[in-house]
């Protein structure tokens, strides 16, 4: 094995630190081409300022071999060693350390100060720095602009009439990794914090803004996002407040129609969004079908997918009455079992993480709020300009289409899409996928494939 494949094994444990919690340092021990022990950063969980990944393999190292002293033991540590560090690998007479990042602040190989250089000790142990040093610090980096990020997300207080879902909540949801963002400062959240993702390029060709639904949340585009990204293009999918990592009012009157369209204008605006495809589905229909004629030169397309524009001047769908009345009915539903039941090919870990945002009643208010919230009569918030936004669709809009619909979807499927097709101008037939439900996202790479191809400048 060479020097990088046996970096390659102290950065598998640089990566058990980092998902403790620790500062991202792993470290191996080598005897005769064999790796004898291994180490990584533990001194918070330990409680204990020595244990730092070097530490830890050379104890485990003299343990195998039964001596403290390491002669002929080679060790390879991700981080250039700090003076503990470097005091401990010349006392046990290793012969050689290998490094991979350089520490500016402590590191004692070089950077700050060369212990392996002091010729006045009685044992010499050759010091070599720069092994997948890119790798290494990129590990480094990530941790702590995470951190950074955490700091300044807790810095932001949390409003007395509100909850925030704690962040264990989400950790090592699968297929979910990419770096929050917040942004509590929009007039219309007076000091909510509202979660988004934003991934790619800021002067990408297209920027694909993706809209969730009750009860979902940003997850439910982690299969199409990749594609999207992989083609070069910007992606921001917001969590609605009440939603995901934004925050959660508790009381289930802080939700209306408008204010909630009202902070998706907003945030359009604060990001500064050009050449949109707007990506919809369930209530990120309702209220992002609604959006576009704010400002027609934003927007370049809509990919829609099961939902509807409620106007209040026609009946809503008897799908949707009986989504209605089961919520009314069993407020507390089980989120992941709903995903489960519509989506068989969903694994158990993914279901689960759509209640992730949910840990009790609480934090539940918009789960209750959204369904009677569907404007049904004519005077009903957001029914107006929905009447608007259809006019300005079936009458105005000059973007592509491209429409999807579940065909198992019971409360928003193919008539109700039908219907909405007629509205659009210039929508094409619409795609039908046999197999998907409600949440057509949960089939969507595919989906999101053909997409690129059709919206491409």
């Amino acid at each position: 094995m060479t020097d990088e494949d046996f970096m390659r094994e102290a950065l598998a444990q640089a990566r058990l630190a980092a998902a403790a919690g620790e500062v991202p340092v792993g470290a191996v021990v080598v005897r005769g081409g064999q790796v004898i022990a291994r180490g990584h950063n533990r001194p918070v969980g330990a409680h204990d300022p020595t244990a730092h990944a070097e530490i830890a393999a050379l104890r485990a190292a003299a343990e195998s071999l039964g001596n403290y002293r390491l002669d002929g033991c080679e060790l390879f540590v991700t981080l250039e060693p700090c003076a503990m560090c470097s005091g401990a690998i010349l006392h046990a007479r290793l012969a050689r350390v290998i490094y991979g990042a350089p520490d500016s602040k402590t590191g004692a190989a070089g950077s700050v100060m060369n212990l392996f250089a002091e010729q006045r000790l009685n044992h010499q142990t050759g010091a070599q720095g720069g092994v997948l040093a890119d790798e290494c610090g990129a590990l480094l980096a990530d941790f702590f602009r995470q951190r950074r990020q955490e700091a300044r997300a807790s810095a932001q207080p949390l409003r007395e009439d509100a909850l925030r879902t704690p962040e264990g909540r989400f950790v090592g949801l699968p297929g979910y990794r990419w770096e929050p963002h917040f942004v509590h400062d929009l007039p219309s959240l007076a000091g909510l914090r509202m979660h988004y993702l934003d991934e790619g390029p800021r002067d990408a060709p297209l920027t694909w803004l993706c809209l969730h639904g009750n009860p979902a949340w940003s997850y439910l585009y982690r299969t199409m996002i990749p594609v999207f990204l992989q083609a070069g293009d910007r992606v921001v999918a917001p969590d609605l407040v009440g939603f995901g990592k934004s925050d959660k009012p508790k009381r289930d009157a802080a939700h209306s129609f408008g204010w909630h369209r009202q902070v998706l204008l907003e945030l359009v605006e604060r990001l500064d969004l050009q050449d949109v495809i707007l990506v919809v589905q369930d209530w990120g229909g309702l209220l992002g079908l609604t959006l576009p004629m704010e400002a027609p030169e934003r927007y370049r397309g809509l990919l829609v997918m099961n939902t509807t524009l409620a106007t209040g001047d026609a009946p809503l769908s008897p799908g949707f009455l009986a989504w209605r009345e089961m919520c009314a009915k069993n407020p507390a539903f089980d989120v992941a079992r709903l995903f489960a039941r519509g989506n068989p090919h969903m694994s158990p870990e993914e279901c689960a993480a759509y209640n992730a945002p949910f840990p009790d009643a609480g934090h539940r208010a918009a789960l209750r709020a959204f369904p009677p919230m569907v404007p049904d009569q004519p005077d009903a918030d957001g029914a107006a300009v929905s009447r608007q936004a259809r006019d300005f669709l079936s009458s105005q809009w000059s973007g592509r289409t491209l429409m999807a619909i579940g065909a198992q979807d019971p409360v928003l499927g193919e008539p109700v899409m039908r219907a909405l097709r007629a509205l659009i101008r210039g929508c094409p037939e619409p795609r039908v996928l046999p197999q998907a439900g409600h949440f057509v996202q949960e089939h969507g790479e595919a989906l999101a494939r053909e997409a690129v191809g059709y919206f491409r400048p």
